[in-house]
């Protein structure tokens, strides 16, 4: 039987070698491992602790390895990494154990040849003192930045060149700062103050939102799925930074609505939900296993105004329809989500390229649904300008039939941002996710 670090080990290893999102590998070899809730838990810890953590890591390990980590065996990398982080960040973990089962661990999953690698740079480590000594940052800040906060140097210059430079590391801290849970309240059903009594007789801590009405943020909540209140259908899990977006939509009671990329239906659902569940919500998706999702989501919440189909958002589809409101809330790079799903902040930015050229089609499609004097919002969960700001402003230049339209109330006040009609969301500001959104308005025909 597999042990929890054996389970992160291969778990790091997918996501290295396969490229696959970390939460689905995790949840899936933690479903076949039978292990207890508590080495479940040691294992999940483990498993983010590394992946957080990565650039840190490896300076640690070049310091103490004869090899570079290029010529490392994968696995072998993997080993010295989770040992690293039990060393210096674990502290209920003792120091021979984290050596002890690393080498222990490459013998197990056939590695034995290097198990004596493994324990030469872990016992040079401890040596040392077994602590992270960073570099002082000098010149070279993008370098030091990067070790630092475990965050690509690539990815630092991105940023660096396109947001303001006084508050770089705070962005940069706060994109790699553990993520808050927050959840939508579903108004149809129930009220935040009632949840949050609700969800505190299950042992969950819950407090509304002090600024944003109808969002709770949530604490200690284990699996949500379990929940009682989450079965029933009285919240679904939304960050701050979705819900704000649907404000901004400024969707009413009885209008036609489409949500052209919603899997998995978070959007749609907080549109319900602000509609009163009244009027008519099209949840598209190209997949059709990702629809049902939508569906089955909807159900839960008891939400009978949204309709999901199967759709690709870059072809116009006229028997759709004109609608009162249009959400693109585009497929993009992620990079305003790493402190949920932290292998994203490794891409390699070269294979985002094509990206923008995706966004703008299919906003330009979404665009063709729009009914005179009807709003389109785009939005992505990116911090990147090439695939936010710039798809825009060329929107804006080739499609004269629209011009921006100034955030509604709700959305302007909480972002500080009164007149507004295009806002990046970042972390230390205002404790989202990196987002990003952009009204616009239909003119004429």
């Amino acid at each position: 039987m597999k042990n929890s670090r054996q389970v992160a080990a291969e778990a790091l290893l997918r996501v290295d070698t396969d490229e696959s999102y970390s939460n689905i590998v995790l949840d899936r070899l933690l479903q076949s491992s039978g292990l207890s809730a508590r080495d479940r838990a040691f294992s999940s810890a483990l498993f983010y602790g590394v992946l957080e953590r990565e650039i840190t890591l490896d300076y640690v390990i070049l310091q103490y390895a004869s090899l570079p980590l290029g010529k490392m065996d994968p696995l072998v990398r993997q080993l010295l990494r989770l040992a690293v982080y039990q060393i210096a960040w674990m502290d209920g973990v003792p120091e021979s154990a984290a050596v002890n089962e690393s080498v222990q661990l490459a013998k197990r999953m056939g590695k034995e040849r290097a198990a004596g690698f493994i324990n030469g740079v872990l016992r040079s480590f401890l040596r040392d003192g077994g602590e992270i000594r960073l570099p002082e940052p000098g010149k070279d800040r993008a370098g030091w930045l990067s070790i630092q906060y475990s965050v690509p140097r690539p990815l630092i210059k991105l940023w660096q060149n396109q947001y303001p430079k006084e508050d770089l590391e705070q962005l940069i801290q706060g994109m790699t700062s553990p993520a808050p849970l927050f959840a939508r309240v579903n108004t149809c059903r129930t009220s935040s103050e009632e949840l949050c009594a609700r969800l505190q007789t299950e042992g969950v801590a819950a407090q509304p939102h002090e600024r944003f009405a109808d969002c709770i943020r949530l604490e200690h909540a284990g699996s949500l799925e379990q929940l009682s209140a989450f079965q029933e259908g009285l919240f679904h899990i939304q960050d701050l930074s979705g819900q704000v977006c649907v404000s901004a939509l400024d969707a009413k009671p009885g209008m036609r609505v489409l949500d052209c990329c919603a899997a998995p239906g978070g959007k749609s659902f907080t549109l319900a939900q602000r509609m009163q569940d009244k009027g008519e919500i099209v949840a598209g998706d190209l997949y059709s296993k990702k629809a049902e999702l939508i569906r089955k989501g909807a159900a839960r919440l008891g939400l009978s105004s949204i309709r999901a189909v199967t759709a690709d958002a870059s072809v116009y589809s006229p028997l759709l329809g004109q609608f009162d409101r249009v959400l693109c809330d585009a497929p993009c790079s992620g990079l305003g989500i790493i402190r949920r799903k932290p292998e994203i902040r490794y891409k390699n930015l070269d294979t985002l390229r094509e990206l923008p050229a995706i966004q703008y089609k299919i906003l330009s499609t979404a665009a063709q649904y729009v009914q005179e004097e009807g709003r389109l919002l785009y939005s992505t969960c990116t911090l990147n300008r090439h695939e936010n700001d710039y798809i825009v402003q060329r929107f804006l230049n080739e499609h004269s039939d629209f011009s921006a339209a100034p955030l509604p109330e709700q959305a302007a006040r909480f972002l500080g941002a009164p007149g507004a009609s295009c806002v990046t969301l970042m972390p230390h500001r205002n404790g989202t996710d990196g987002f990003f959104l952009a009204l616009f308005v239909r003119v004429k025909r």
